[in-house]
């Protein structure tokens, strides 16, 4: 008989992984909707977005690179770059991508190397069903890879408002 909560213990194992303001961000490379490799290390000299959405062309997931879309102008000259990932494979990335024209690049991170290194997979609920998955986060970079924000609690229609 056990009376530990298994689920609690996953949300604090997920929260404790979560990349935390200061850390150094490894390098890490995956490819892209087109099937570039991008690398981390690419960006450094630049201050990068990377935002984590749970699967690309849904409502909310939807709403939050749309949002950055229209705003992408006003955070390319505040000197952001932007990176998306999901877990989606490429061909969902390019036909998201495609169908929304997004300036910007979307990791297709199907093996969860990068969701992992930023420690955003953890338990999720949605209509009272427990999983795991992509917790929506987005991490903003500063030019020597360090950490700079975490938002966690992401506004999907105002994504933006909340970077800058």
């Amino acid at each position: 008989f056990c009376l530990f909560d298994f689920s609690l213990f996953s949300y604090l194992k997920f929260r404790l992984d979560m990349l935390k303001v200061g850390d150094k961000v490894r390098n890490f490379s995956s490819v892209d909707q087109y099937g570039n490799k991008i690398t981390f290390s690419d960006f450094f000299g630049k201050k990068l977005v990377v935002f984590f959405y749970p699967r690309a062309n849904t409502p909310g997931c939807t709403a939050q690179a749309c949002n950055l879309r229209d705003n992408y102008e006003e955070l390319k000259n505040a000197g952001f770059s932007l990176l998306g990932v999901s877990a989606d494979s490429i061909k969902h990335q390019l036909n998201f991508s495609n169908k929304f024209d997004f300036p910007f690049s979307l990791l297709a991170d199907e093996d969860r190397s990068v969701i992992n290194l930023f420690g955003v997979w953890g338990p999720k609920k949605f209509q009272g069903r427990e999983y795991e998955g992509i917790n929506r986060a987005t991490f903003i970079i500063d030019e020597k890879g360090i950490v700079d924000r975490v938002i966690d609690k992401v506004t999907t229609k105002d994504h933006a408002s909340q970077i800058l």
